[in-house]
């Protein structure tokens, strides 16, 4: 975990706070009016984070085609660990969108040396930013209904000060909260969701083969 925690690790990382990431509808009066079936004709935009500590930004659009898609995908849910289930791909299938649109298709899971020269390459900095930029456009779009966004949160590897972050979720009915973490992976596979503690304890998908989410 050591190795982990400091190879995501990036200048200025843990005084960056979350940028002003937005999830804008088109047709804020549609949006107030408070039906979120009517977001299917509307695109939204999301500022998506890359090149290591958020250092460049680019936007990317989901049409009303990609919010059904979602919504889809999350409607199946019955409970709020069948939502948790359903966000790990949901947010991977985030990813894939958006690295149709900007860089961060040469991305690759985790900080690997080759790729820290590439336009688009993400360190948990961006993932996380990114992460909770893509949570809060799932509830502005009113398709999250077991849970609401978290704060990004670090973890830290003791003695060698390395610090890992991630976007969060707190399920409503019980105040729980999750880590969910697309760092592991490349753009457009399923993230971690795993419980918070789990996860500042060192969770590592590598070391937990079968382990649930």
């Amino acid at each position: 975990m050591v190795m982990l925690d400091l190879a995501c690790r990036t200048a200025g990382g843990g005084r960056h706070g979350l940028r002003a990431v937005r999830a804008l509808l088109c047709g804020l009066a549609l949006a107030c009016a408070g039906a979120p079936a009517t977001l299917s004709a509307e695109k939204v935009q999301v500022d998506i984070c890359f090149n290591y500590g958020c250092h460049h930004q680019a936007v990317a659009r989901f049409a009303g085609a990609d919010l059904e898609e979602l919504r889809g995908m999350l409607s199946a849910a019955a409970d709020a660990a069948g939502e948790r289930a359903a966000l790990a791909h949901v947010i991977g299938r985030m990813y894939a969108i958006a690295a149709t649109q900007t860089p961060i298709w040469r991305d690759r899971g985790r900080n690997g040396m080759d790729e820290r020269h590439l336009e688009g390459a993400m360190d948990c900095i961006d993932h996380s930013t990114n992460t909770e930029a893509f949570l809060r456009l799932l509830q502005s779009a009113g398709l999250l209904r077991f849970h609401q966004p978290g704060p990004r949160t670090p973890r830290f590897a003791f003695l060698v000060f390395g610090e890992h972050w991630t976007a969060t979720l707190v399920e409503t009915a019980t105040a729980s909260r999750y880590a969910v973490d697309g760092w592991f992976f490349d753009p457009g596979m399923p993230v971690a969701v795993v419980a918070l503690e789990r996860w500042r304890a060192g969770y590592d998908p590598e070391n937990e083969v079968g382990a649930s989410r």
